[in-house]
């Protein structure tokens, strides 16, 4: 079982930048794909990028490609999300999560764990 819990949230202005952190506890970190999703209010939840066991692959939406990066410290049992240029459309809550696998996928339901998730709000 695996734990994800989410940091780094909170509001800031168009054009600004925020990480977001991702603490594991309960597993074996490195044999995990990780993802961030987000939920804006009356959407339905959006992956926003993923990350291989070992850093080789990484894959975003393409609304956040060249502005977000994901990043993992498997010494760490963290993930991370750097978001530059944030604009209001970013604004929801994020949440990471992990599957056992070796690429990351865009779906969310085959994700098997999720954190609590954390709220951005970009405002204009």
């Amino acid at each position: 079982q695996v734990q994800l819990v989410e940091s780094g949230g909170g509001l800031v202005q168009a054009g600004d930048s925020l990480r977001l952190s991702c603490a594991a506890s309960g597993g074996t970190f490195s044999r995990y794909v990780l993802g961030w999703f987000r939920q804006a209010p009356g959407k339905e939840r959006e992956f926003v990028g993923g990350i291989s066991p070992t850093s080789i692959s990484t894959r975003y939406v393409d609304s956040v490609k060249g502005r977000f990066t994901i990043s993992r410290d498997n010494a760490k049992n963290t993930v991370y999300l750097q978001m530059n240029s944030l604009q209001p459309e970013a604004t929801a809550i994020y949440f990471c999560a992990a599957r056992p696998g070796t690429v990351p996928v865009i779906t969310a339901l085959d994700y098997n764990y999720w954190g609590q998730g954390t709220q951005v709000t970009v405002s204009s």
